[in-house]
């Protein structure tokens, strides 16, 4: 019967090697060596997830999409799959991928659509604390890529007016705090190389044209840049790059300026103390890395403080964006704290008392300040009911 069936199955040569090109590949993709990080794509992969009775019949959290997507992220050959899917993307002639447009001079764009409703819950908190510390509060919010190079996205690409809500910022919070409304500096230098092309961020240019305009109106002595020690770092692939993948991307160049300043980053230990480490402004190690960006102020850290040159004391609040702005600070003050609320659960009142810091910066991407889910209820006088939401692990408050 066997050989009958072989018989019958030499007549069609081709469904022989469908099979056979099935097989070999199946077993290829199961003995291929499993990666926890992409570094390609700047993000963990997902690992074999525990096959139980439970987890295969559970509706909320199925076992078979857990498989389902741990197979896409270990599919053998997944790097190169997905540079060929973007080189055919790109001869279709599509202006976006993945969430990312694709923009004239080799800018990508985040594809941001809308606002969501969080915009005025912490535009809400943020008023109140201005209110709370009279005198002593700063706003800035940085404008995205996309409404300053306006002219290098793809002819009608649809993206949300941000204008509007930087006018709500404006309205809402001047004479209360000091508004810093970056989009007309900006705009003005938008033919220079104030974002990168490959990320979301802006550029330190980008970052000390708004430090100027921080320090220019408060008097502060300007950071001199042409008497710092400058260093470049090549071949930079940021995040827009990981999700897009164009194959014909252009790498960035992060600048940065090498001070002997130190910064101590603090950590709450598992019995409730807490330890500081004192080193480098910079973790010099991540420039090696494909996430170059992180270098800055090693990292993403829930509390840390800067010790600077100047007099006085600041408080920032901030997101990832303020990394390429602080270091400018060192002259202007002597201690610069340094809260990013998605990494700390703790109160900004508590911090301020802590520090007995004499201003309050709150510095954000627009899209940062958006999407922020902890800003609101860490800088909220009391604690209200909420919703628990899991950050890396630690819970805080939604």
């Amino acid at each position: 019967m066997i050989r009958n069936l072989w018989q019958e199955l030499k007549k069609f040569p081709i469904v022989l090697l469908f099979f056979a090109f099935l097989f070999c590949f199946s077993i290829l993709d199961a003995l291929w060596p499993k990666r926890e990080f992409s570094e390609l794509e700047n993000r963990k992969l997902m690992q074999p997830p525990k096959l139980t009775l439970a987890g295969v019949l559970s509706k909320d959290d199925p076992w078979m999409a857990k498989y389902t997507e741990y197979t896409k992220d270990q599919f053998i050959f997944r790097d190169g799959w997905i540079d060929l899917k973007s080189r055919a993307e790109a001869m279709l002639l599509k202006t976006e991928n993945n969430g990312i447009w694709f923009g004239k001079d080799n800018y990508l764009f985040p594809k941001f659509l809308a606002v969501g409703e969080r915009f005025e819950k912490n535009l809400d908190a943020v008023e109140r604390m201005a209110q709370r510390h009279p005198g002593k509060v700063s706003v800035m919010i940085a404008p995205s890529s996309s409404p300053v190079l306006s002219e290098k996205l793809p002819w009608q690409a649809p993206v949300a007016d941000e204008d509007i809500y930087h006018d709500s910022i404006v309205e809402r919070l001047s004479g209360q705090a000091a508004v810093y409304d970056l989009r007309k500096t900006l705009r003005a230098h938008g033919d220079e190389y104030i974002f990168y092309r490959t990320d979301h961020h802006w550029t330190s240019e980008g970052a000390y044209l708004a430090y100027e305009q921080f320090a220019g109106s408060k008097g502060l002595p300007l950071f001199d840049r042409s008497a710092a020690d400058e260093k470049k770092v090549e071949n930079f692939y940021g995040t827009s790059y990981s999700k897009a993948r164009n194959y014909d991307v252009v790498p960035d160049t992060i600048t940065y300026y090498d001070l002997p300043n130190q910064l101590t980053v603090y950590t709450a230990n598992a019995d409730g103390s807490e330890s500081g480490e004192t080193g480098p402004l910079y973790n010099t190690a991540d420039f090696e890395t494909r996430d170059k960006y992180k270098a800055f102020l090693r990292g993403n850290n829930g509390y840390s403080v800067l010790e600077g040159n100047g007099t006085g004391s600041i408080l920032i609040i901030k997101d990832s964006y303020a990394n390429a702005f602080i270091p400018y600070l060192v002259e202007d003050y002597a201690s610069i704290g340094i809260v990013d609320f998605r990494y700390l659960n703790k109160k900004v009142d508590s911090l301020i008392e802590r520090g007995g810091y004499d201003e309050i910066l709150v510095l954000f991407s627009f899209q940062g300040f958006m999407d922020d889910m902890t800003l609101a209820a860490k800088i909220a006088k009391t604690k209200t009911p909420c919703a628990v939401l899991s950050v890396q692990g630690v819970f805080y408050c939604s």
